[in-house]
């Protein structure tokens, strides 16, 4: 019988927490050519209706040659370019911040992401780390599309694996106005159409502690969440192999977190119809999954209103946008009197929105 030999796996199996190093560049395959399709699927996938990135006529009379993508779907371009290195044994995608969206992209526009490994923490089971990573997302002329920093728990290969390094970043709390506005061009106030855009409420129309249900629900369906998933070219495990995620421990497969943030963003357009920019994500979490069938609704609360330098078309809105599942946010529901988040709460984010003043 003749002798066999093994020869080493040429499959990914992604990398486990100690494979990760302090400092570590990344660079991540698969740059990814934004099409005017990616745009209408994503569009039937939430239903966004924000002028700037709907109509390009609309887009042109502020400035912009053209209308740019949705700011979150580039974000999730960005993002699932660095899955199979970061996140394909992850538990978990924990939390972001200090994510700034610096110049807008148009259909036709190529993305490609590299990213920093910036902290490591093993956790007390030995089983799982966190990893702390900064990725840029640049396009095909090298302008730097976005940045940010997210976190997650990562399975280790060996529970034995001796991880030595540990560095908890120091993450800002804010991204500072002063950074806002970068991708947006100057344009008359006069050239912003409110009767187009679908919303009489400026800049001005809102106040800090103002609270805004946004009322519209949408279920989510396992088709949907998986078909959004790969239009990002996410291959994370979880979001779609029921055949493992049956033994895990929800026993069915993990909506991914940018869905509900997508989600959350698209039906805030019913009180914030103005807030046609995604300007940054200060600091974000994921609190509870989202699973297929699920109901989900989104509030907003505005944390604090800014000027520009330099600006007097536009302005800021730091806003807390609320995703929960499953109930209605007329309550606006976030946390308990001890702190902690309320059932059916399953995001927290805290970001800075543009509108016409």
């Amino acid at each position: 019988m003749e002798a066999t030999t093994s020869t080493p796996s040429k499959t990914n199996p992604g990398n486990f927490f100690e494979d990760f190093k302090l400092g570590q560049i990344i660079v991540h395959a698969t740059p990814r050519t934004v099409s005017a399709g990616d745009v209408a699927l994503y569009t039937a996938l939430y239903g966004p209706r924000f002028a700037v990135q709907s109509s390009d006529a609309f887009a042109r009379a502020l400035g912009y040659p053209a209308s740019p993508v949705d700011d979150l779907l580039a974000f999730h371009v960005v993002f699932g370019k660095t899955v199979p290195d970061i996140s394909l044994n992850a538990i978990a995608n924990l939390g972001y911040a200090e994510c700034r969206f610096e110049h807008p992209v148009y259909p036709g526009d190529t993305l490609a992401t590299v990213s920093e490994v910036i902290g490591l923490r093993e956790n007390s089971n030995k089983e799982t780390g966190t990893v702390y990573v900064r990725s840029t997302g640049r396009n095909q002329r090298g302008d730097v599309v976005l940045s940010y920093v997210r976190w997650v728990m990562v399975r280790k290969r060996d529970k034995a694996a001796i991880c030595a390094e540990t560095l908890v970043p120091k993450l800002t709390d804010r991204v500072e106005p002063a950074m806002l506005g970068a991708a947006v061009p100057r344009f008359l106030g006069h050239s912003y159409d409110l009767a187009l855009a679908g919303s009489k409420h400026c800049w001005r129309d809102y106040s800090v502690g103002e609270k805004i249900d946004h009322v519209d629900g949408m279920t989510v369906e396992e088709a949907e969440h998986q078909m959004a998933t790969r239009l990002y070219q996410n291959t994370a495990k979880v979001h779609f192999n029921q055949h493992t995620e049956a033994k895990g421990r929800f026993g069915k497969r993990i909506i991914y977190g940018g869905v509900v943030i997508s989600l959350a963003r698209a039906l805030s357009f019913n009180g914030l119809g103005n807030a046609f920019h995604l300007a940054a994500i200060n600091g974000g979490r994921h609190v509870a999954p989202l699973f297929a069938g699920d109901t989900v609704y989104a509030w907003s609360e505005v944390l604090e209103k800014s000027e520009i330098d330099g600006r007097d078309d536009v302005a800021a809105l730091r806003t807390r946008l609320v995703a929960v599942k499953n109930r209605d946010a007329r309550d606006c529901p976030l946390k308990t009197g001890s702190g902690e988040y309320v059932e059916g709460v399953i995001l927290d984010l805290d970001c800075w929105l543009v509108l016409p003043r």
